[in-house]
């Protein structure tokens, strides 16, 4: 037997329906702080806090992120 159920509700409905918290006010906040930094120009220190917030294995997958750069942009110059 094959039974199919089609659900036709937008992606608030169905946050609403599931319990699911509503994280507009968080998502803004990020996107105003990302576009401030970009608006003021992003450092070397910003990128490496973003990358190491988004580095599951922590200083190692740093140091991978860091490898790959590397890679491609040749050594950095100061």
């Amino acid at each position: 037997m094959k039974i199919n159920v089609e659900i036709d509700c937008t992606p608030e409905e169905a946050r609403r329906f599931m319990g699911l918290p509503d994280l507009t006010p968080v998502h803004e906040a990020y996107i105003a702080q990302m576009l401030g930094a970009v608006k003021s120009g992003i450092s070397s220190e910003v990128i490496e806090s973003m990358l190491k917030g988004w580095a599951p294995m922590g200083d190692a997958g740093m140091k991978a992120w860091q490898n790959m750069f590397s890679q491609v942009t040749g050594p950095a110059k100061r």
